[in-house]
């Protein structure tokens, strides 16, 4: 393929980028339903603070290497990176109509590669959100930049989500857990987002202690 002119995306390698590259060009984009996952890193701002800036430079790395392979491992893309923290997005036209359990496989993943599951602990603290629903997803911007993305309320939510998480934690919109076909018995409660008017119905879920797990 690539003696045709294809190459991966960036979102992710296993994915041809003349998709990302058709709708860049064209301004283009749709409303679809989709999964996203937000995860950031819990105490950045005071970590960032207590090691040199070299230092604070290669755990971001190491904590974005780890995440990037987990959301490609689950057929997600990664739409960017913001500050401390990773934004993917699982749309049903890479993961099928399973894009909001991938979503879920892939946070429960990610806080067993940064530690939490780990008997000496994470080698960072992570907090993630998984959130379903319509978002609209194409270009943003126009002249010399412009972005593939998703906006939208639903990005929203799951942002306060990751940031309401505490660390080794996944909060999981009701609407999420139902399309991901979590168990119904597990505890649903209401929290309350910032600069939301309605409280929001979540699962939490923590990843068990693994005895054996070496942390990447």
């Amino acid at each position: 393929m690539r003696l045709a002119g294809r190459r991966p995306a960036t979102q992710n390698p296993n994915i041809c980028a003349a998709c990302f590259t058709f709708i860049s060009r064209r301004h283009g984009g749709a409303e679809i339903e989709c999964t996203m996952l937000f995860a950031d890193i819990r105490g950045s701002t005071a970590l960032a603070e207590a090691i040199p800036v070299a230092a604070f430079r290669e755990l971001l790395d190491r904590f974005y290497t780890v995440a990037c392979s987990v959301v490609f491992k689950y057929d997600g893309t990664v739409d960017k990176f913001v500050g401390d923290e990773l934004v993917a997005i699982f749309m049903p036209m890479f993961c099928g109509d399973r894009h909001a359990a991938l979503a879920v496989e892939a946070a429960e993943e990610l806080l067993r590669v940064t530690g939490h599951a780990a008997p000496d602990g994470p080698w960072v603290g992570v907090g993630a959100g998984v959130h379903t629903a319509t978002t609209w997803f194409g270009t943003v911007g126009q002249g010399s930049h412009r972005e593939v993305t998703a906006v939208g309320d639903a990005m929203n939510v799951t942002a306060r989500l990751a940031s309401a998480a505490a660390a080794g934690e996944v909060l999981i919109t009701s609407a999420a857990a139902l399309a991901a076909g979590l168990d119904p018995a597990l505890e649903c409660h209401a929290i309350r987002l910032k600069g939301r008017q309605e409280p929001v119905e979540v699962v939490g879920l923590r990843v068990p202690p693994d005895e054996g797990h070496r942390a990447p």
